[in-house]
C-alpha cells in the first residue's frame, strides 16, 4: 500500500507541473512570476525546485524562453510554450476536466 507522503508527491508533482504549464500557455512569463502566482493560490513553490522543473520542461520541448535585457538587473529568461506543448495542454484540459467530474461524481 502507497504511503500518504509518496501520495502527496505523486499528485503534487503532476498538478504543479500542469498548473505551471497553464501560468506560462497565457503569456511570457519570468519564473519568479510563476512562483508569485503559485503562493498566491497557497502552493509554496521556491526557486530551487522551480529551476529544474523549468530546465527539464526545456529540455523536453514544452517550453522555450526569451532572454530579456536591462540595465537594472541582470538578464531574465521569460518562458512560453513550444506549439507542440499546447496542443498537449489543450488535451490535460479536457482530461483534468473529466477526472475531476469523475473524482466530484464518486466522492461528493
Amino acid at each position: 500500500m502507497w504511503e500518504a507522503d509518496k501520495i502527496t508527491t505523486q499528485m503534487k508533482k503532476w498538478i504543479l507541473e500542469y498548473l505551471i504549464l497553464s501560468i506560462i500557455s497565457k503569456w511570457d512569463v519570468y519564473a519568479n512570476d510563476i512562483i508569485t502566482k503559485l503562493k498566491k493560490v497557497n502552493l509554496i513553490v521556491v526557486e530551487w525546485t522551480m529551476y529544474p522543473l523549468l530546465s527539464r520542461l526545456k529540455t523536453e520541448k514544452l517550453l522555450e524562453y526569451v532572454r530579456v535585457e536591462s540595465v537594472q538587473w541582470p538578464p531574465r529568461k521569460y518562458y512560453r510554450l513550444t506549439k507542440k506543448w499546447q496542443e498537449t495542454l489543450d488535451t490535460m484540459d479536457k482530461v483534468r476536466k473529466e477526472l475531476s467530474d469523475s473524482v466530484n461524481q464518486i466522492v461528493g
